[in-house]
């Protein structure tokens, strides 16, 4: 199985983030149980559950800002449950909501956040510079922040959240209320960090993570489902079919023809057509592959698309948190 099921880190200190047996309760309810979690350094990491599945709870945990009923987690080595403040400095943090000093420009506001983390003037302004140039707010680097959009704001967040370098960034939620527009632009902004800092990205959009992590979990009510590598969760549960849109040129004739031949052949188990696509189910995926192209030209049919089918993240993540 490709997936892999959680298991506790044997080695906290060798991840960017780790967690062992992280557990919350609020009064009567059990938002976190026994979260078993390590993440790799240089990833970008996707934390998903539907809304209430306890995301938000394991970041405000992760960021210090809620105390575990039971458990530990550490971030880029420093444990963040022992109420260390030494540990903030290991990590940025923007919260599903965050919030900003309208006045201000982007540029004052960066400049701000590090006088506020200590940095030298010097070192504030090439940050300023580097992240405004990441967050590709340079040319509306000296506007008040009041006039900004959902999407400049939420770049604007992560912009902040780097400063002072740290070599893992907390995202609850961070395209969630924005626009089309806008969840592109911070997806993009999201992939440059690839490899250059450790991003851990909580949603409960499925497309979002499924664009830009290399790595995921599901959470379900609280627990732990699987943690696997994106790629090998979408090759696992693959559907064996190959999905065909044809020219609409093609006669009627010898698509029909072309129909009959696949129903002849030991390989094909189904075939569905909707006008001029038409979706083959195959018993042996390598079988299939080998064969199939060549009888389409031998019917002297034209191809638009051809794909071999592979399930959403979105269908793979309804089926295992039922």
């Amino acid at each position: 199985m490709s997936a892999t099921p959680p298991t506790a880190p044997a080695d906290p200190q060798a991840a960017a983030i780790a967690c062992q047996g992280l557990s919350k309760t609020y009064r009567e309810v059990q938002a976190l149980t026994g979260l078993d979690l390590a993440v790799p350094y240089g990833s970008i990491f996707g934390f998903v559950g539907r809304n209430g599945a306890g995301k938000t709870t394991t970041m405000r945990i992760l960021a210090g800002l809620a105390r575990p009923s039971a458990g530990r987690a550490w971030v880029a080595g420093m444990e963040v449950t022992g109420a260390d403040r030494q540990a903030r400095r290991s990590f940025g943090y923007l919260p599903q909501a965050p919030a900003f000093y309208s006045w201000m420009s982007a540029r004052e506001y960066l400049d701000y956040v590090g006088e506020v983390q200590g940095l030298a003037p010097a070192e504030r302004k090439r940050q300023a510079a580097e992240l405004l140039e990441l967050s590709g707010l340079q040319e509306a680097a000296k506007r008040r922040i009041g006039g900004y959009s959902g999407g400049m704001l939420q770049r604007l967040g992560i912009a902040q959240a780097l400063v002072g370098s740290p070599p893992v960034l907390l995202l609850d939620e961070p395209t969630s209320a924005l626009d089309p527009a806008g969840r592109y632009e911070v997806l993009e902004m999201i992939a440059q960090l690839r490899g250059k800092v450790t991003v851990f990205l909580s949603s409960h959009i499925l497309a979002d993570i499924e664009r830009v992590c290399d790595t995921l979990a599901i959470l379900h009510r609280g627990q732990l489902v699987l943690v696997s590598g994106r790629e090998a969760l979408l090759e696992q549960y693959a559907v064996n079919a190959a999905e065909m849109e044809f020219e609409s040129t093609n006669g009627g004739e010898a698509l029909e023809r072309f129909l009959q031949a696949l129903r002849t052949q030991a390989w094909v188990s189904g075939l569905k057509q909707e006008g001029a696509v038409v979706r083959v189910l195959v018993q042996n995926v390598a079988q299939g592959k080998q064969a199939l192209l060549p009888l389409v030209i031998e019917h002297g049919l034209t191809l638009n698309r051809y794909e071999w089918v592979r399930p959403s993240l979105e269908e793979i993540f309804l089926q295992l948190s039922a």
